[in-house]
């Protein structure tokens, strides 16, 4: 990211997290009997930065480089959708470092990490997201999870809508807003650019997210939950898991262990249909 960016990024990062104090691991994160996988930190880190190298690459590539013309312009709807994919990646591994499955013992390591990508990934604060979401985990599917909409929990439309309000508040506005200036009027980058490979990704980004990770695993239907999860697991294979939301679809498997991260939630959903 140009240097601008970085300041920007580093600045909101900085307001949303006190690293000095965030020595333990959410409450959520913190059950006895969990299982690490075997070099899971050093697999976690990994993963996570190739997901964090390959979006910076398109973000700077498609935004300041990239010449939307004939024919490149056939290469756009591609771009777009692998970049809305990573930023699905980018938030997921942020979600593993507020359960602390991202490298586990190492809280701060969790804490920075997942504040950063947070903050890049729409100006979000980590706390009040990262506290949002062990209350999710708490009281899944009740009036008192933030992310459930208890008013009408089998419409698409009016959740997403009031999910998206709840976390894109004046401080993503002002993000955002403050991002897209420096990369218009200071660094010189075409607006439709910015609005392809930046705004667009983005926003479907958070469809996706909402969709495959919060709407159908925690939906109403006619068939009730099996627990007090109040969740559900989709029943796609490994590619299809991958492609939709990094594996979170297996929500239930999630819920159930949290400590797992995304890259171990398939054999969790293996383990849990062959018993």
């Amino acid at each position: 990211m140009q240097l601008s960016g970085i300041v920007v990024a580093f600045s909101f990062w900085r307001m949303s997290v006190d690293i000095t104090s965030a020595g333990h691991a959410p409450p959520a994160a913190r059950k006895t009997g969990r299982r690490l996988r075997p070099f899971q930190a050093a697999i976690g880190l990994t993963l996570g930065a190739s997901v964090l190298v390959a979006w910076a690459a398109i973000h700077v590539g498609g935004v300041f480089f990239f010449d939307v013309g004939w024919p490149s312009v056939l290469f756009v709807p591609i771009l777009v959708a692998v970049q809305c994919w990573l930023t699905v990646g980018l938030f997921i591994v942020a979600h593993d470092a507020m359960h602390g499955s991202l490298a586990p013992g190492w809280p701060r390591l969790n804490t920075a990490i997942g504040a950063f990508i947070l903050t890049i990934y729409a100006g979000f604060a980590w706390r009040r997201v990262r506290d949002a979401h062990m209350a999710h985990h708490d009281k899944p599917g009740t009036a008192e999870d933030p992310d459930f909409f208890a008013d009408e929990p089998d419409r698409f439309l009016p959740w997403y809508r009031a999910f998206f309000l709840r976390y894109f508040g004046l401080r993503s506005i002002v993000f955002v807003f403050t991002v897209v200036g420096i990369y218009v009027l200071l660094l010189g980058a075409p607006v439709l650019n910015v609005v392809l490979f930046y705004g667009l990704p983005s926003l479907l980004s958070s469809l996706q997210l909402f969709y495959f990770g919060t709407f159908r695993p925690h939906r109403h239907e006619e068939s009730d939950f099996v627990d007090r999860h109040n969740a559900r697991s989709n029943e796609f294979g490994y590619i299809a898991s991958l492609l939709t939301c990094f594996h979170f679809g297996y929500h239930h498997e999630h819920h159930d262990e949290p400590w797992v991260p995304w890259w171990g939630l398939p054999a969790q959903w293996r383990q849990a249909r062959s018993s």
